[in-house]
């Protein structure tokens, strides 16, 4: 253990090569902010990283400058990220810089290798099983209980139950806790309470726990026993904390445990990409840091290597926009970092108005189309929207104009066929390999897969697996370049060993095609031309954003997926959803004074869609004027007995497409809509999702779910 007072002695152990020679290795081709965090050793040390400036490299150089300079030992330090694949990245870039015997993990990835090792000596017996995923145990819980379990449904409660789990909640303390999350999966809190509760018995009566009980169990396990806390302490000096801004409550108690009151920590992070609320990421651990720990030097990384000046200001114009919310929304809005460009200048962002989501679409292709005849690559094209839902339009469209695509988050690259058998047989050839150079060999093995240099004219199936075998060629030709230089060199048996770290870690190469992806989905990525779609009210920010923090979330949201793009930026929307539908989409709030011929905008991140909602149904009837007595009655907004005010082939019309959408999610009608909210809908004539959004019975999650579809009813009515 180096002390922080070794800091500026001589190195310990120090490497054959004297102090300049160290520099030039380890920090040449960092910036001033960058070397500024990798020569900083010994924490608190707070790194504020905006979009695109290179956050990732001064901290892996800081690790290894660190450990060639002696004051890291290791098998000491833990860097910690959020997803497997920038764990992978991260341990790559280690590898490089001469340190790969560094443990780069997930938050869970390194709590579950902690529960293994001690769950013998601290609970006894064999750990339980691990569950993959909770869609069929919520499922089965959901039967017990005799409550919907529909697929949408399930989606929904999966991701609450594990809101309320990284937020350190049971079920009892759900039901006082979750007063603002609506009602997720269309069940109120007590029917929610009631369904976790029954997801943790069907847990227990199988003897299984998920991945937030890894979390938990290990938190519980360093809480309550002081031998396994002094050992994971001694074991691990120094952290690093990538995307600090996503850390839960959960894993900030984990962290703190880990830690035991020292402070040789490093967090890196960016309060302006905060898009993970709805999982209990908070970006008040990375805001409190300099308060918690007073003495923590801080370090902003402000220039942007990824993206022309044009797109750089239009990130920064768009957060500059945010006007103050409430007191919540408030407290979670740090100033944003002004980016400062490094790139040359670029063409400026496009603005597209389309009159129908098929228009829009087929714009989008034909421009893509264009980049590629003029040389960019597929590969370095995405087209990103707010919802998954919205991806089928571009599929079909890229598909008709003959483009190769991906569909981020669809099938995994590692559990593709051609990929299965390609690692098969490099891992056969492996250990007869000749003495040629590997990229050769790869080429030549794939070869009896059906690979060849020039990519098939045809699409479809055949262009896929080329495409598959095509990436793994590319990714040999790259570690040669980056690793062959030994004296060694790079072999067949390396690769090989690289393709099956990349396939547990599902750190997949690139593949040649445009990626077609979620905004969620997209942060930390990059391409070279991005087309954000949608970007119309009620996608944009979508409809159920209906406070100021999650306003505000939305605009974070939006900046992630323009910072994502180096040079070519395509914003577009439509006015209908349907050709020849009625024409009532505006362009989302957050495009005023950034598209041409706007002005600035006036709302707040209060102004959401949906803030004029009433919070009680009507209480006297519109007709007659008593007071109403049922909540049905409320729901229509008059009594029973007085004449309806709908038109009845409406009201049929809505009756059928309920049946057809009940029987499609395999639950009761009811579940979809009551009669009384299908009688308000009628009669009320929304034509706009916040029409729709004021009704009472149409809830955030119902509103996202069938809104569109309800107003297509009313539009052709």
């Amino acid at each position: 253990m180096v002390e922080p007072s070794r800091i500026g002695a001589a190195p310990l152990n120090p490497p054959p090569m004297d102090e300049r020679t160290l520099e030039e290795r380890i920090l040449a081709g960092l910036d001033e902010e960058q070397r500024a965090v990798a020569t900083t050793l010994n924490g608190p040390l707070c790194v504020l990283a905006g979009a695109g400036t290179g956050k990732t490299r001064a901290i892996t150089h800081r690790i290894a400058y660190g450990v060639h300079s002696g004051v890291y030992n290791p098998s000491r330090l833990l860097a910690v990220t959020f997803t497997a694949r920038a764990a992978a990245e991260m341990r790559t870039r280690l590898r490089d810089l001469g340190v790969g015997s560094v443990q780069a993990r997930t938050f869970h990835a390194a709590a579950l290798r902690q529960l293994q090792y001690f769950w013998p000596h601290a609970v006894g017996g064999q750990l339980p099983g691990l569950l993959d995923h909770k869609a069929a145990t919520i499922a089965e819980a959901a039967r017990r209980l005799r409550l919907p379990s529909d697929r949408a449904s399930i989606r929904d409660l999966a991701a609450e139950i594990e809101w309320a789990k990284v937020s350190m909640l049971t079920p009892e303390t759900y039901l006082v806790k979750a007063t603002d999350r609506g009602e997720p999966g269309g069940l109120d809190r007590t029917a929610v309470a009631r369904l976790f509760q029954s997801y943790e018995d069907v847990k227990t009566d199988r003897n299984l726990i998920d991945f937030e009980d890894v979390l938990l169990i290990n938190v519980g396990i360093l809480q309550e026993d002081p031998r396994v806390a002094a050992t994971v302490r001694d074991q691990y000096r120094h952290f690093v904390v990538d995307e600090y801004q996503d850390v839960s409550p959960l894993q900030q108690r984990m962290l703190d445990l880990w830690l035991g009151g020292r402070d040789d920590l490093c967090v890196v992070g960016d309060a302006s990409q905060t898009i993970y609320s709805f999982t209990g990421a908070t970006p008040r651990h990375l805001l409190d840091f300099p308060a918690r720990y007073p003495q923590a030097q801080v370090v902003k990384l402000i220039r942007d290597y990824r993206s022309t000046p044009q797109v750089v200001g239009l990130a920064n114009s768009l957060l500059a926009a945010r006007r103050s919310g409430d007191l919540e929304a408030d407290a979670l809005w740090s100033p944003p970092l002004n980016l400062v460009a490094q790139r040359p200048t670029g063409p400026a962002p496009e603005f597209l108005e389309c009159s129908d989501d098929e228009a829009e679409a087929a714009a989008v292709a034909a421009r893509i189309k264009a980049l590629i005849n003029a040389g960019t690559l597929a590969s370095e094209i995405a087209v990103l929207f707010r919802t998954n839902g919205q991806s089928e339009a571009y599929e079909q469209a890229l598909a008709s104009a003959g483009i190769g695509y991906q569909l981020r988050g669809g099938e995994r690259f590692f559990a593709r066929k051609e990929v299965r058998d390609a690692i098969l047989q490099l891992r056969a050839a492996s250990r007869a390999a000749e003495d040629e150079p590997v990229g050769q060999m790869v080429r030549d093995v794939l070869g009896n897969l059906g690979y060849q240099d020039e990519a098939p004219k045809t699409g479809g199936a055949v262009r896929e697996r080329w495409e598959s075998l095509a990436a793994l060629v590319a990714l040999a030709d790259e570690l040669v370049a980056t690793r062959g230089g030994g004296e060694a060199g790079f072999t067949l048996v390396d690769f090989v060993s690289e393709l099956q770290e990349r396939a547990t870690a599902q750190h997949a190469p690139t593949v040649q095609g445009v990626t077609l992806a979620s905004l969620h989905s997209a942060k930390g990525l990059e391409w070279d031309a991005v087309f954000l779609v949608g970007m119309s009210e009620g996608l944009m920010p979508i409809s159920f954003a209906d406070t100021p923090a999650s306003v505000d979330e939305e605009r974070r949201l939006l900046y992630v997926g323009i910072t994502r793009a180096r040079e070519f930026l395509n914003l577009s929307w439509s006015t209908a959803r349907t050709p020849g539908g009625r024409a009532n989409r505006k362009p989302s709030r957050f495009l005023d004074g950034l598209r041409p011929n706007s002005t600035a905008s006036v709302h707040g991140p209060g102004d959401s869609v949906r803030k004029q909602r009433k919070t009680t149904a009507p209480t006297t009837c519109r007709v007659c004027g008593k007071m109403l007595s049922s909540g049905a009655e409320r729901k229509m907004g008059r009594c029973a007995d007085c004449p309806a005010g709908y038109d009845e082939a409406l009201f049929e019309a809505l009756r059928q497409w309920r049946l057809e959408a009940a029987k499609a999610a395999e639950v009761p009608a009811y579940v979809v809509f009551t009669d009384a909210t299908l009688v308000a809908i009628a009669e009320a004539g929304p034509e706009s999702l916040d029409d729709l959004a004021k009704l009472p019975g149409v809830g955030p999650a119902k509103l996202e779910r069938y809104g569109e579809a309800v107003l297509e009813i009313m539009a052709s009515a």
